[in-house]
């Protein structure tokens, strides 16, 4: 039965990529010495890298994409590391990255204990992504296979959308990561509520992680408010509320649950209703 560690995670002005990796290290090893064994950190939790450059950079939404392409391999390299130094998988956020074709696309990196590194891009973009910052949609659903189970990636925006999910789902995703970043308490709740419904559709885990507090000198995420939670079906065995563990809103916390994915199995076949198995049947409606 693993353990999971969703993240609030604040952002900080962190000016040197020591100070990055100490920081980082120090969330990655109070989660491993809890024994959790999933990590999940925030969407674009990475932007406070920008901090390390000057302010017409990190004050310039296009800049500082451009700039933290230098990054990336060091980024990677870190995530990589402590997943097989801690023997976790991690969920390190989402990073934006640009492509050959010059679009930046919003990259969600899983690392395994094996050293293993994999992506679920962003599918569907919000208002801000499109017409201000200018990050690209991806195409690809992906899910990865891990010693427990399936785990499937919606980053944020893309939990609102059930298609998503129910795909991965069919693809023998038992668990679904919402790595999200929101600026008001609006856009945390329609996450919150997409999470919840996808768990209760697919009769699945579902875990959000939150982006929190202020961060005034930022361009990208400046104000950042929610609760990291662990949601799951509601039905027999599971808590009548669909929610597991949640975290204290707007506070710098990690949120843990154990996942029991048998649990999962068991309630898609005996359940007290049947979500995950009648879904085809709602298209054949006249």
């Amino acid at each position: 039965m693993p353990k999971i560690a969703t993240a609030q995670y604040d952002i900080s002005f962190l000016e040197t990529w020591p100070n990055y990796e100490a920081k980082i290290r120090r969330w990655v090893s109070e989660a491993a010495n809890q024994k959790a064994d999933i990590l999940l950190f925030p969407e674009y939790a990475c932007m406070e890298l920008a901090s390390l450059f000057p302010q017409a950079v990190y004050a310039s939404l296009a800049g500082q994409l451009t700039a933290l392409q230098t990054l990336l391999p060091d980024y990677l390299h870190l995530f990589k590391t402590l997943a097989t130094e801690y023997g976790v998988y991690i969920q390190a956020g989402t990073f934006p990255v640009q492509h050959e074709n010059g679009e930046f696309r919003n990259h969600a990196y899983f690392f395994t204990p094996q050293g293993e590194v994999d992506f679920q891009e962003k599918l569907t973009m919000t208002r801000f992504e499109n017409e201000q910052w200018h990050i690209s949609r991806g195409f690809e659903i992906k899910v990865f296979d891990t010693q427990f189970g399936k785990i499937a990636i919606n980053i944020c925006y893309d939990s609102e959308f059930p298609h998503y999910a129910r795909r991965q789902a069919e693809h023998g995703a038992v668990l679904i990561l919402v790595p999200s970043c929101t600026d008001a308490l609006a856009g945390y709740y329609r996450v919150r509520i997409g999470c919840q419904a996808r768990a209760l559709e697919n009769q699945c885990y579902v875990v959000q992680a939150s982006l929190v507090g202020n961060a005034d000198w930022s361009e990208a995420v400046d104000v950042n408010c929610g609760a990291a939670a662990i949601y799951t079906p509601v039905d027999r065995g599971f808590p009548d509320t669909g929610i597991q563990a949640i975290g204290e809103l707007n506070q710098v916390q990690w949120v843990y649950a154990d996942l029991d994915f048998a649990a999962i199995t068991q309630v898609r076949d005996i359940g007290q209703v049947f979500n995950y198995q009648d879904w085809p049947k709602q298209f054949d409606c006249r």
